[in-house]
């Protein structure tokens, strides 16, 4: 019953607020929906301690929902491991959001309405998660994708809100089709769309193939490429991601809430919830390694030049969601959904930590416009901290302790090093890339946002404040599992708890490269740590003037250390660590202020291409944007202008209009006109009658 519970009261919490918001006013619709959604993640967090820690998974049949001949859909809620993790994620996430919010939409005049689509939204993740069938989950996928639309476009009146609203809503469409696809597929291949049925007919299937155009295509490769295609879009990966970052128009929350715990990470659910048919995929699984590694290196560079706050965050989302695809793609599918569970404490608390500096800076989001924040926001500035030193997946390895995201990204960079595959290798290089560039322009936002000289104008700053504890204490909350989430649930998601936590929620067919990943060489476990110290302390250095000298030759000392325990221990790996960290160390101890804009002044082109986001919109405007719009205008003008409108209505009023004036003109008003031409009808009748006539004869 409680589950029920679960999915259904922010559905009634959002059809209260939405319908009754003029009854129950702001406060009334603050508090029914908060309420409910509270209550629905106190109910997630016993869900989770029953089903995942109590091994007891339950599957309740709501009702029959499509009964079409022999196939069968029922409206059913599956709980297993993975099904409480995300309500955890998304119930958990989404409370606080709600809270935040009733601070940080204090002044604007819709808030019932706001709550109403916060509500909404969270139903349709919740049925999304909650699924036991295709069915069910692309009725979940597409609820989202409105409730996005809904919310990103909030401030209606905004020309910018409206364009990324629809854009996000077109660009989803786009993988969506693909989604719709593979499910068609699905019911095409095994006759039915229940997940249990698909799953256990799946590994007959295996190495099955079809023709296609003259080519043999494998089954199972071609039905998970095309459900991947859903979670590109859904997920914001590489060629499907450009809406991703505009979606930043709609207010904080909504970012925290969708880019940072629950819409985005959508994708990444439904490849680990389809393990079972990926798994017999190999095709699709290199694919979804090489896209997720790539992506995770592409947003990676676009996020070292953006000066818009929340746009900074925004890619770094996207670069994160390719760290949990390519762990999927080698099949660490417990350390991609680990990575999900921690990245949803520390990248809302970036967001509602944004959203805190942007409410205290009277709605400035540029951060060259910042500075100096620290003795303004002080809690706010440690709480970024908190979560920027998560995201960059600070912490110590050997003794395993540090912050949430060191404990789950690491454990991705391993297991597609110990995948020992090419695509492996590319993820593991690429992932130790962004690791770097996810610290550096973590720093730059903390270092160009709270600390060194102001740049705000005087009077923002004079009012720069402090948030209000209504919107702190879900950031207190987050902070906490930004510090803790990764050292209390290692063991459960990645660790010597894996098969019991799991219970058969995730399907691995062959060896568990998880295993593998815990017995890699010790440089691979150190590098990514020397990365994000090496990225911190060059952001340090080029945007803090005062950087002490014992710290730029305590990171000399450190990096030669690194090179000369490899050597006495004849590792290369652990000296090419060395030598990376001594590269970082030397950038470190020249870095000097002023530097990135000597570097921006000497690579103009480069700095162009990835502030332009490599110029995907661009490249999209010229090859579908424009064509579209020219090939829409031409069916307008030519064919339902020309040839529909100009042979049909206006064609058919035009004759009779002619036909009009050309018998006006025989109204003359005189009578001898009106008894010639009577005159010549009775000749033209006569003579008709005398020719018919004579015919007959």
């Amino acid at each position: 019953m409680y589950l029920t519970f679960i999915v259904f009261l922010p559905l009634a919490a959002a059809i209260i607020a939405g319908f009754g918001g003029r009854v129950l006013g702001d406060r009334g619709a603050q508090l029914v929906t908060c309420g409910a959604v509270i209550t629905s993640a106190i109910l997630s967090i016993f869900a989770f301690y029953n089903v995942a820690l109590g091994h007891q998974p339950e599957h309740v049949v709501l009702a029959n929902w499509i009964v079409s001949g022999g196939f069968k859909v029922d409206w059913a809620i599956k709980v297993d491991t993975l099904t409480t993790v995300m309500l955890v994620v998304v119930n958990g996430v989404s409370c606080l959001v709600h809270v935040y919010s009733v601070g940080y939409m204090s002044h604007d005049p819709h808030k019932p309405r706001f709550m109403a689509y916060l509500s909404l939204f969270t139903f349709a993740m919740l049925m999304l998660v909650t699924a036991d069938n295709f069915v069910q989950m692309f009725f979940g996928w597409e609820g989202v994708g409105l409730a996005s639309y809904l919310l990103i476009g909030f401030w209606y009146k905004k020309p910018s809100a409206n364009a990324a609203a629809i854009k996000a809503f077109l660009v989803n469409r786009v993988g969506d089709f693909g989604f719709a696809l593979g499910i068609f597929g699905i019911f095409l291949v095994f006759g039915a769309l229940d997940f249990a049925t698909v799953f256990a007919a799946a590994p007959a299937m295996a190495g099955k193939s079809f023709t296609f155009l003259d080519h043999q295509v494998d089954v199972l490769n071609t039905l998970t490429f095309l459900l991947f295609i859903g979670a590109m879009g859904k997920s914001a990966q590489l060629g499907l991601h450009t809406w991703l970052p505009d979606a930043m128009e709609g207010p904080t929350p909504v970012s925290a809430l969708i880019h940072a715990a629950t819409m985005v990470t959508a994708g990444v659910f439904m490849v680990a919830r389809c393990s079972p048919l990926f798994e017999l995929a190999p095709g699709t699984l290199q694919f979804v390694t090489i896209i997720g590694a790539s992506t995770a290196f592409f947003a990676a560079t676009i996020g070292l030049v953006q000066n818009d706050i929340k746009r900074i965050i925004a890619y770094s989302t996207c670069s994160q969601l390719g760290y949990m695809f390519f762990a999927l793609g080698v099949g660490a599918y417990g350390a991609g959904i680990f990575h999900l569970f921690t990245h949803a404490f520390f990248k809302a608390l970036l967001f509602l930590g944004a959203g805190s500096v942007i409410h205290g800076m009277s709605d400035e989001q540029d951060i060259r416009k910042m500075g100096g924040l620290f003795p303004y926001m002080k809690v706010t500035a440690i709480l970024m901290w908190i979560g920027s030193l998560a995201l960059a997946g600070i912490g110590i390895p050997g003794i395993d302790l540090g912050f949430a995201g060191f404990y789950s990204k690491d454990i991705i960079l391993e297991s597609a090093y110990a995948a020992h595959s090419s695509v492996g290798f590319y993820a593991f290089w690429l992932g130790i890339a962004a690791a770097f560039m996810t610290a550096f322009y973590s720093g730059r936002l903390l270092f160009m946002t709270f600390h060194g000289h102001s740049r705000a104008d005087h009077d923002v700053l004079h009012h720069a404040h402090e948030s209000p504890q209504v919107m702190l204490i879900p950031l207190y909350i987050l902070a906490t599992g930004a510090v803790l989430a990764g050292f209390v649930f290692y063991e459960f998601f990645v660790g010597h708890h894996y098969a019991e936590f799991w219970n058969g929620a995730l399907t691995v067919v062959d060896e568990n490269v998880l295993e593998h990943a815990h017995h890699v060489p010790f440089w691979v476990k150190l590098l990514p740590l020397v990365m994000a110290v090496g990225g911190l302390a060059i952001s340090w250095s080029f945007y803090i003037d005062n950087v002490p000298k014992w710290a730029r030759l305590l990171g000399l000392v450190a990096a030669l250390g690194i090179v000369g325990a490899g050597i006495a221990q004849g590792d290369g790996g652990l000296i090419l660590t060395g030598v990376a960290a001594l590269v970082l160390a030397l950038v470190f101890y020249f870095g000097r202020t002023g530097a990135p804009g000597t570097l921006v002044a000497s690579n103009q082109a480069l700095y162009q291409f990835l502030l332009n986001k490599w110029y995907f919109d661009e490249l999209y405007d010229t090859l579908f944007v424009r064509p579209a719009k020219w090939l829409g205008f031409q069916l307008w003008k030519k064919g339902d202008g020309k040839v529909i409108d100009g042979y049909g209505p206006d064609g058919v009023t035009a004759a009779i209009g002619f036909v009009a004036r050309r018998a006006r003109v025989l109204q003359t008003g005189y009578v001898y006109h009106y008894a010639f031409a009577m005159l010549i009808g009775v000749a033209a009748l006569v003579t008709w009658y005398m020719l018919h006539s004579g015919g007959g004869h």
